[in-house]
């Protein structure tokens, strides 16, 4: 009998009562209660009367019983078949490898068979179009890859000056005269020929080599002439991968290989839905479809006449895992009407494969198709299985039971799978345990042949369908089929443009006389661009048999050479390619943070009995101060969940001035200990903070969801991100610091902020504590009880009680440990008000050493997306809706304005809203919930009266509605709000608002100087496929953190760190390589980073060194670090780097000549020009520099005309707490005060260099034009 879970939400009273009650009667808490209901219907069953009050059920929260009713138990078939979903790939092949072979007398006959085959296709010399362009233009070249983003890009842009842009930049570079003449497909000479026209057109050298005709002719067409000749060359593509514009022109163009013998399957090109539209217009256009081929069937019936493929993704907008109950309720009844059409005029119709997370709720529709008594005694309904995934087999075996269960046959269609280089780069980016694809072509060979073992062994339920383009392949499975062919018994299928001359060796009497089934694109080329790249990428890769078969360098016994014996030949069966990180051995030497898998039946039960024990545990926060034994909070101020107010999370016991105190002489007790200690001990601990943390992931998700309103998935992502710091900081200890050289500055205050409560949090913690200080820890007053147990888990880890202490409190707590005269120095993320707030507050002193006490600021941003009109609005409309709405909002890194270049902007607007009608909103301990709770009443005020204020004068507001059930929390509609003008953002908006600007390209200029005029400078995104357009906003933007052609937050530890510029904080960068050493009173300069000296540092030096050598010789050993790049590790399909850039400018207030020099020589050495306040003693040496070096120094009189936001300092500690004053008290951003006193810089002190420059972060996503070239060819 199945078994369904219910939740009951008890006060502490009670739940006391029950345990007492159930210890004295030998039982569980839980037994009793199951017993007290059963009592309880027993009595009202048989009439009896019952003391029940009333109780309003609605008003009892009941946290994750949703989430846990919604994953339903699974048959032992499907169990297996998710069990199988990431196995390990060694684990997988010796099952496989039992089924695919052949005997050998059969395994002789296949290869010769193979031989034959391929000898043929080679001896003709005639390969479709396709295949002579994949062959000419290998991916590996310049001009492949740049023609796959021109081919993506170019039929979408609507404004001739970016077409005429992205031609220059996409095809000036290409040597494309190159391969003119050399292929003997006429398409490739045709495409070509009009490639080396605009190539010609777009370089400065002359027009040798065209006919003077030409040239004219070229002349008076200009750029226009150019798009015209691409256009052509990309419509004759077009003709040679689909079968038609129309499925009216795909069946006539049909007839002339149906008349040979070949049969077809119609596929309606078109990109997943993104819009409740799109997704009834790819349902009407199937229904036509499906008429137009009936009729044209003639009733031949499924096998012998045409079907179609249908997209599911293609049919609902959010077909996904995490909206079931809203796929099975809308999408289930569209697919029977489809299908029920096909059925009336007896073609098959299959149901495409799509990505791995989306299989399994495939097979949920198919099963309830399946058993419609509307669709019963039919069997034209048909799956679609990839071979290429680990859990293929057993997704077979499913359904050949499926298809017995429910008295029919099946269509199977085989395939190897489209989405490899997706699901390698997915699963690595979400840190999953294993890829659900096989990593090595040749795995997937063997996997191809064990499955179609397993389905030749099941006719009754299954006609197979086996598409491949390989000879080995089909030779196999002709071989393993036998001899004794029946119609209905199989076929094969290959892709239209693509394997119609190897099928001419099959299809026909005096061939083989084995049937084959093209399968056949239809539509336009708008819609045939994301299809294109795909099919490129896959048979273009080195691996292909497409692309090998025309490289005559290739023996005919290597190209079909036998999977199974190649893989048997391995020194371990199932040897995962080396060139392909696991996910955990991503970053090499430090382990991936493991994630957590929402699309996994398995891992989300274990998931849901979690987190309903979560919700029971009492969750509380008070002081952890030093060895002192923590009072209980239970009678303190109850946390609510923002979702349900009447949801009590936990309760908090606020820190007292006293407990300050307390804790401060427990971190100076515990100081001396910890810094002591060896940072590789330090590392170890935070090392098991970190595995601990993992280990109890789903528990503190329950905490998260509930304390912090965050989504189940942004609750991963928490967790991960607190160990990704842990391990990080750890590395960072353990290879370049030691107690000798790098000596920590004292006790360090850490305020965190609500919006990342363990991830900042953690952060700012793990920094410090790795670093050798200890830490005060301030979580933000919203979220302390997840901070509580950040701390205690690193207690547990074996740091100090005294080096890490919790004071919980409100901003009154904050602002006494900033004034405290113990602090050593302050981490803050939060708002830029606050910041400077802390920055006054800390200038007002000096640490004991005479230095300011140093902050570090992570604060806010009015972040900015540029997207021209070359960009894929699909992409941009998903990156947008993540970027803006994701954490309703709620992140320093959120998009906050969207600009759109005015000549998409109607459509893509268009397509963005109703995206985000099709976003779910509630409370977030349920799995469908895309957008939780703001985390309070002000914030949710705020927000709306933006909103209002904007509404009023005149503005187009696009807000959702929110449903039932968002009463009780603080929930803000995801709003969309078009603007005029930069300007018109006077605040950031620290919630779910996204204002949109459109603009005209000529003012691309004006646009990016508006962004930078705000003053912020966190994250900037960039969608665009011109690399002109994005290398002239990377170098004219100001911002820390820079995406292109990918969504702007969710930036990962070690590979995007994080920090901005100017408002947006004081560096340096979180997850970064300098972070720690900000926290460090005396350290080496071993940056382990190089740059290259400026020119204007090497005149310098060479003047200074002929006048002043021991000072020039002293500033010679500074590191050189300006311009300083360096590519970070990351998942496939992305490039990650980190760059040390120049300030503008850096002022210097010298006392001395040799201040003077040496500041001036650490400013150049940086890269910086030079503002100066400069005594009148010093003036003669200005004069004495030589002009080409004095014109890069600018004297000013007072700070306050000063645009330098770093400034080095030399003179006593009472003037340097003067200046430090007089710079905070400056508004705008947070100026850094770096001071040496003369006798120091006498006696041989320098300027710490990472402070004299900025730190920025680029991450392009390289798979941006549809997939990832370079991992598709690593063979």
């Amino acid at each position: 009998m199945a078994t369904t879970t219910v939740g009951v939400k008890i006060d502490e009273d009670l739940r006391a009562r029950l345990k007492d009650a159930a210890e004295s009667l030998g039982r569980t808490p839980h037994a009793l209660i199951k017993q007290s209901i059963a009592l309880l219907l027993d009595r009202w069953e048989q009439g009896l009367p019952m003391a029940i009050g009333d109780v309003d059920s609605e008003a009892v929260p009941m946290p994750f019983l949703a989430f846990a009713r919604g994953v339903g138990a699974q048959s032992v078939l499907r169990a297996a078949i998710t069990a199988a979903y990431r196995r390990p790939e060694e684990e997988c092949l010796p099952l496989l490898l039992a089924s695919a072979a052949l005997p050998a007398p059969a395994r002789e006959r296949a290869t010769k068979l193979a031989q034959d085959l391929a000898l043929k296709l080679r001896a003709k010399n005639r390969r479709g179009g396709v295949e002579g362009l994949i062959q000419e233009y290998a991916l590996s070249s310049q001009e492949g890859i740049a023609l796959m983003c021109l081919a993506e890009a170019l039929l979408r842009i609507p404004d001739r000056a970016t077409r005429d842009a992205l031609i220059r930049d996409k095809i000036k570079d290409g040597n494309w005269q190159a391969h003119l003449g050399q292929s003997p497909s006429m398409f490739v000479n045709a495409a070509t020929w009009g490639l080396v026209v605009t190539g010609k057109l777009t370089t400065t050298n002359s027009e040798a080599g065209l006919s003077s005709a030409l040239g004219r002719l070229i002349g008076k067409g200009g750029e226009p002439l150019i798009r015209k000749g691409v256009d052509m060359a990309m419509r004759m593509m077009g003709e040679q991968f689909v079968t038609g514009q129309t499925i009216a022109e795909a069946l006539a163009n049909s007839r002339r290989l149906e008349a040979r013998g070949f049969r077809y399957s119609y596929d309606m090109l078109g990109e997943a839905a993104t819009t409740a539209a799109d997704a009834a217009r790819y349902y009407r256009d199937y229904e036509q479809a499906i008429h137009a081929i009936g009729k044209a069937s003639g009733r031949r019936g499924i096998y012998e006449g045409p079907g179609i493929s249908i997209k599911l993704s293609a049919l609902h907008p959010r077909y996904g895992r995490s909206q079931r109950h809203r796929v099975m309720e809308e999408l289930l009844p569209r697919l029977k009407d489809l299908i029920l059409l096909a059925r009336r005029y007896d073609i098959g119709i299959n149901i495409d494969a799509e990505e791995s997370d989306r299989l399994e709720l495939s097979l949920d529709l198919l099963e309830g198709l399946c058993f419609d008594p509307d669709l019963a005694e039919w069997n034209g309904i048909g799956f679609v299985v990839q071979a290429y995934q680990k859990r293929c087999t057993f997704v077979l075996d499913y359904l050949i039971d499926l298809a017995r269960r429910s008295s029919r046959r099946l269509m199977i269609r085989l395939v190897k799978g489209a989405y490899w280089d997706s699901e390698i780069k997915r699963a690595q980016v979400d840190g999953l345990e294993g890829f659900p694809v096989f990593t090595r072509k040749v795995h997937t060979d063997v996997s191809y042949l064990a499955c179609a073992r397993k389905l030749l062994g099941a006719p009754d339920a299954v006609f197979p369908q086996f598409a491949t383009h390989n000879a080995q392949t089909l030779a196999a499975i002709h071989t393993m089929a036998g001899e004794n062919y029946y119609a209905g018994q199989y076929e094969f299928q290959c892709l239209h443009g693509m394997g119609e001359v190897l099928y001419e060796e099959v299809v026909g009497r005096e061939k083989l006389n084995r049937p084959c089934r093209i399968y056949a694109p239809v539509g336009t080329h708008e819609t045939l661009l994301a299809y294109l790249v795909r099919r490129l990428l896959e048979n273009g890769a080195n691996t292909s048999f497409v692309n090998r078969i025309g490289n005559a360098a290739i023996p005919i016994e290597t190209l079909v050479a036998d999977p199974v014996a190649e893989v048997q030949a391995q020194a371990v069966h199932g040897m995962p390619h080396p060139a392909i990180a696991l996910p955990r051995d991503l970053y090499g030497d430090r382990a991936n943070a493991a994630g957590l898998d929402l699309s996994n039946e398995q891992r989300l039960a274990s998931l849901a009995a979690s987190l309903l024990g979560s919700a029971e545990l009492t969750w509380q926060a008070a002081p952890l101060i030093g060895e002192a034994v923590p009072p209980s909070a239970a009678g303190g101020r109850a946390i609510l969940n923002p979702a349900d107010h009447h949801d009590v999370v936990g309760h908090v016991l606020d820190s007292s001035p006293e407990e300050v105190e307390a804790a401060m002489a427990a971190a100076f007790a515990a100081a001396p200990i910890w810094q002591s200690t060896p940072p590789s001990e330090r590392a170890a601990c935070l090392e098991r903070a970190a595995e601990l943390l993992e280990a109890r992931m789903p528990v503190l998700m329950g905490l998260i969801v509930r304390e912090a309103g965050k989504s189940l998935a942004n609750a991963v992502a928490e967790v991960r991100e607190a160990v990704d710091f842990l391990r990080y900081y750890a590395l960072q200890a353990r290879t370049h610091f030691s107690i000798d050289a790098h000596r920590p500055l004292g006790p360090v205050v850490c305020i965190s902020p609500w919006n990342f409560p363990l991830a900042i949090f953690t952060g700012q913690v793990a920094a410090a504590l790795a670093a050798g200080n200890p830490v005060l820890a301030k979580p933000a007053e919203e979220t302390p009880l997840i901070a509580a147990q950040s701390v205690a888990i690193l207690r547990e880890a074996g740091i100090l009680p005294g080096a890490v202490q919790l004071l919980p409190g409100d901003g009154e707590i904050g602002a006494a440990l900033v004034a405290h005269q113990g602090t050593r120095a302050v981490m803050f993320t939060g708002s830029t008000g606050v910041a400077r707030a802390i920055q006054r507050q800390l200038a007002a002193r000096l640490s004991p050493e005479g230095r300011p006490i140093p902050l570090i600021a992570e604060t806010g941003g009015q972040n900015a997306l540029i997207v021209d009109s070359s960009a894929l609005a699909e992409q941009v409309v998903a990156d947008v809706l993540v970027s803006a709405f994701d954490s309703a909002g709620q992140r320093c890194s959120a998009l906050r304005l969207l600009c759109v270049q005015d000549d998409i902007a109607d459509r893509l607007l268009t397509m963005l809203k109703g995206a985000m009608d099709e976003l779910s909103i509630g409370n977030p301990d349920r799995l469908e919930t895309d957008i939780g709770p703001v985390i309070a009443g002000d914030a949710k005020q705020t927000i709306e009266a933006h909103i209002a204020a904007m509404r009023a004068s005149g503005h187009p507001v696009h807000s959702l509605v929110l449903p039932e059930g968002t009463g009780r929390g603080t929930f803000v509609a995801p709003t969309l709000i078009e603007i005029e003008r930069v300007e018109e953002l006077e605040t950031e908006v620290f919630g779910p608002v996204l204002h949109v600007l459109r603009y005209r390209r000529a003012d691309l200029d004006h646009l990016v100087d508006a962004i930078n005029a705000t003053g912020y400078g966190l994250t900037f995104g960039i969608h665009s496929r011109i690399d002109e357009t994005i290398t002239r906003l990377i170098r004219r933007i100001e911002a820390g953190n820079i995406y292109v052609n990918r969504n702007i937050v969710g930036a990962v530890v070690g590979v995007q760190p994080f920090g901005g510029h100017g408002l947006s904080g004081t560096g340096p960068k979180a997850g970064g390589p300098l972070y720690m050493r900000r926290l460090l009173a005396t350290c080496l300069e071993d940056l382990h980073i190089e740059g290259g000296m400026p020119d204007l540092a090497r005149s310098y030096l060479s003047w200074l060194g002929a006048r002043e050598r021991k000072l020039a010789e002293r500033l010679a050993q500074l590191p050189i670090i300006a311009d300083a790049a360096i590519d970070l590790a990351g998942p496939v399909g992305e490039r990650n780097s980190y760059e040390l850039i120049p300030r503008s400018w850096l002022l210097c207030l010298p006392r001395s000549e040799a201040g003077f020099w040496l500041q001036l020589g650490a400013a150049f050495l940086a890269g910086a020009r030079v503002e100066i306040i400069l005594p009148s003693a010093l003036a003669p040496k200005l004069k004495a520099l030589p002009p080409e070096i004095s014109s890069h120094v600018t004297v000013i009189e007072s700070v306050t005309e000063s645009h330098a936001l770093a400034v080095l300092f030399e003179g006593p500690g009472d003037e340097l707490a003067e200046v430090s004053q007089a710079l905070a008290a400056l508004d705008g951003p947070i100026r850094s005060i770096f001071g040496l006193t003369s006798d120091e810089i006498a006696g041989g002190s320098l300027y710490r260099q990472e402070a004299l420059i900025l730190e920025r972060s680029i991450s392009i996503n390289t798979a941006a034009a549809g997939g990832n070239a370079s991992l598709m060819s690593i063979g």
